[in-house]
């Protein structure tokens, strides 16, 4: 037999090799399955069923489009946070009660399922549990000093919001923080 025919033979894995012996494959699928059940929590977590950081990207949208509203349209804007029933909504400030009660009858959003608002805090009122708090933004561009304080109700992270003053844009903590009344 030539050398040439005899490689040809032996081919990529050894003399009469045709793949991957049984215990080869089942190391691999074992291998492969410890990978999966340790990364999927965490892919599941960080991807799929994060409410709690989808829900503050939500709610910095929403302050920064109502303190730029309250700019062009030269109108003070207010926040109103439902404790209770976990849903916020907004509107001119100079409105009426019957006003208020029509905007929050029209556009009332809920925080999804498991995330709760534990309470607000607001300069000058301080830490807010219950009821109906609210937070004004100026046609000037400022904002009362005040943070929201977001919690996934299965699990223990925390998220604090803080809307400073004089300041655009919203500071996320990744944690609570108790603010002090000065």
């Amino acid at each position: 037999m030539s050398p040439m025919l005899r490689l040809a033979k032996i081919g990529r894995f050894g003399i009469g090799s045709k793949g991957y012996t049984l215990i080869e494959l089942i190391v691999v699928i074992v291998l492969v399955g410890l990978i999966f059940s340790l990364a999927a929590p965490r892919f599941r977590d960080a991807v799929l069923a994060d409410n709690l950081k989808s829900t503050t990207r939500k709610l910095i949208g929403l302050i920064d489009n109502i303190r730029t509203e309250a700019i062009e349209q030269h109108t003070d804007q207010i926040v109103f946070f439902n404790l209770e029933t976990n849903s916020y909504w907004y509107g001119p400030a100079d409105m009426t009660e019957e006003g208020q009660e029509l905007y929050r009858e029209k556009n009332a959003t809920k925080l999804p399922r498991g995330i709760r608002m534990t309470e607000i805090w607001t300069m000058g009122k301080g830490k807010i549990t219950d009821g109906e708090p609210a937070i004004r933004f100026f046609r000037n561009g400022y904002s009362q000093q005040s943070a929201i304080h977001l919690k996934e109700e299965k699990g223990e992270r925390e998220f604090t919001l803080v809307i400073r003053s004089f300041l655009p844009g919203v500071k996320v903590l990744e944690h609570y923080f108790e603010f002090e009344e000065s």
